[in-house]
């Protein structure tokens, strides 16, 4: 299976599901090959009338599609493929979306030599800045993973990773953008103690994170460097930074993460 226009259907099309055909629409990707399955009849046709998608059952999208994108939650991965797993061809690539889930998890329930490819995105794929990690399983190639690649770079960029690594990846990036949104609340409430309206606060960090974001990246400095650079003897950034450090700041961080990762394993034991 080489890189190209394949039919894909998006197995459980959640938020993360509905991410990723909204994203493959906007970089060109046919309507027409572009399947989508849901168990509500509501969101069928939400589906329907937002994108133009055609909204078919689990077995119909297996027989139709040549790549199979399953998004259910992970505690209804197991369900869904003993519905559909004996069913799917071992030609077709699955690629797993499912947050925890290994890939011998879906080995176990397809058929031996079934090419899986599991992929951790996250929800800025609706604004095309996604950060999508990409770990081939033992049966997917390099041609597989060049398609799943095509598959989400227009949602924003991808790396390939071990296997080992997804679950500090679900940590980092896949509940990152929840920690970003947190620090900036946190950012906005301090503003408004410090005298500001709301939505001067909000005007003033949103811009600072994208501009620091936009830094990080292309500037090629190390956070430490850039940091430094704000940072100068005795003034207001020190004063803070000493505040943050006093009240455990980093240790939480790291403390959070590791408390991500750690349920991301206990998902993958509960899936069985």
């Amino acid at each position: 299976m080489s890189p190209g226009v394949h039919t894909v259907a998006v197995i459980g099309a959640g938020k993360i599901g509905e991410l990723m055909l909204s994203g493959l629409l906007r970089s060109g990707w046919p309507v027409e090959r572009l399947l989508a399955t849901t168990r509500r009849p509501s969101r069928a046709e939400e589906l329907t009338t937002r994108y133009g998608v055609r909204v078919v059952d689990n077995l119909t999208a297996v027989d139709e599609a040549e790549v199979l994108a399953i998004s259910v939650k992970p505690q209804d991965a197991a369900a869904l493929l003993d519905e559909i797993g004996l069913k799917v061809p071992a030609d077709k690539l699955v690629i797993s979306l499912c947050a925890g889930l290994p890939i011998s998890f879906f080995n176990r329930r397809l058929p031996d030599g079934t090419p899986v490819v599991r992929v951790m995105t996250n929800t800025p794929a609706l604004v095309d800045e996604a950060m999508s990690a990409i770990s081939a399983g033992p049966h997917a190639t390099g041609a597989h993973l060049a398609l799943a690649e095509e598959m989400f770079k227009p949602l924003g960029a991808t790396i390939r990773v071990p296997e080992s690594q997804q679950d500090a990846v679900t940590a980092l990036s896949g509940s990152g953008p929840a920690y970003f949104y947190l620090l900036v609340e946190a950012m906005i409430d301090a503003g408004i103690l410090l005298g500001l309206p709301r939505q001067v606060a909000h005007e003033l960090i949103v811009q600072t994170a994208i501009g620091s974001a936009v830094m990080l990246r292309d500037s090629g400095e190390h956070p430490v460097t850039l940091r430094e650079a704000v940072t100068s003897p005795a003034g207001t950034t020190i004063s803070a930074i000493r505040e943050l450090e006093n009240h455990g700041v980093r240790a939480a961080l790291l403390a959070a993460l590791e408390a991500a990762r750690d349920r991301a394993r206990e998902l993958a034991a509960h899936a069985g």
